[in-house]
């Protein structure tokens, strides 16, 4: 399959439009990472984008849409602090997870009698979906388990040959995906943090938001490193009884080509000691790339890593080496990715 690379010219748009009227398969810029989109409630479609990604079935996909009244094409159960939250965020990086109609196919939900939906910040995206008229299912842009994509060079070196057409837009003004709540029971429950905040949640509902014990785990259930790390399509996975409801719950997300090891404790000690493992691994002869971010910025730290790891892949470095940040506000957000990414290959300091 050849992937036409097209602008953002209205001409450009309209065809990507088409490409999706016909089934195929079109990645499109977001203000959070570059998503590959096909009509969500077409089942053909929606394969496709699992078989271009190698994407696991059951992992969820977020569905795309670019205004209010499409969300009645995906759920009936439009509750007062979904409208809250809709008025508050809605264009921008959150999804809602909500019950889904039975229409929705379950090759989207991946299994789930739920859907997750979102409304991106992005005209370009918003005009594909206005003129398709069709919820766009839209997960990242990239292959499986690999660090998602914050520019169109990102989708391209990954998917060309892969997918119909990558629209070429901007770069990801956030860097990491959306928040995503689930808003299926009275107290709402983070299951990806995002730039968007569980304080910002709860001040906008009045109400607690909790963060569900899975952010905070390792996706094989916490199990040993010496033990051996059960695998699914070469990403690590929880129990197998465990149905994720988001994506980036079940599965090693995010990986770099390169070893990566992050040094968490004193930042003043975390920084020696990182000095201390570049020099010894400069030593053997291997190539070593740094991450130490301000963690009083940790939104600059959103904005810039992934695109730093593809870097780092790039410039074909051996081993990267990264200072954790604080697990506060969008530090939290940050850290889900950063653990993620290094297959939680972490050294208390």
């Amino acid at each position: 399959m050849e992937t036409r690379i097209l602008g953002t010219e209205k001409k450009d748009i309209e065809e990507a439009a088409r490409i999706l009227e016909r089934g195929g398969l079109v990645a499109f810029p977001t203000e959070t990472v570059y998503g590959l989109g096909a009509n969500a409630l077409d089942p053909e479609a929606v394969s496709k984008v699992y078989e271009a990604k190698g994407r696991p079935s059951d992992n969820p996909m977020i569905v795309h849409i670019s205004k209010p009244k499409q969300l009645y094409k995906l759920t009936r159960d439009i509750t007062e602090d979904m409208k809250k939250l809709m008025d508050a965020f809605w264009p921008g990086p959150l999804t809602m997870v909500v019950p889904a109609l039975p229409q929705v196919p379950r090759v989207t939900t991946g299994g789930l009698d739920t859907v997750a939906v979102r409304m991106p910040d992005n005209d370009i995206t918003l005009s594909l979906i206005n003129m398709t008229d069709e919820p766009l299912a839209g997960p990242s842009a990239n292959l499986s388990g690999r660090p998602s994509p914050t520019c169109p060079s990102h989708v391209d070196d990954d998917l060309h040959g892969r997918i119909d057409a990558i629209i070429q837009g901007e770069a990801c003004r956030v860097g990491i995906e959306s928040t995503v709540v689930d808003m299926t029971e009275e107290i709402p429950v983070i299951l990806r943090p995002g730039i968007i905040t569980r304080e910002q949640l709860s001040k906008v509902l009045s109400k607690k938001v909790q963060i569900d014990p899975a952010v905070f785990k390792r996706p094989d259930g916490g199990k040993k490193s010496e033990e051996k790390d059960r695998k699914k399509d070469g990403l690590l996975i929880a129990d197998d009884d465990f149905k994720p409801r988001s994506p980036g719950m079940k599965y090693k997300h995010y990986a770099p080509k390169a070893e990566m090891i992050i040094f968490k404790g004193d930042p003043d000690k975390v920084r020696l000691a990182i000095a201390e493992e570049k020099m010894i691994r400069t030593g053997f002869g291997q190539k070593v790339g740094v991450l130490i971010y301000d963690n009083e910025n940790p939104e600059s730290a959103a904005h810039d890593f992934f695109a730093q790891l593809r870097a780092f892949d790039k410039s074909g470095v051996d081993v990267i080496i990264a200072a954790a940040l604080s697990e506060d506000g969008v530090g939290l957000a940050v850290m889900n990715r950063m653990f993620k990414s290094a297959g939680y290959n972490i050294r208390e300091i």
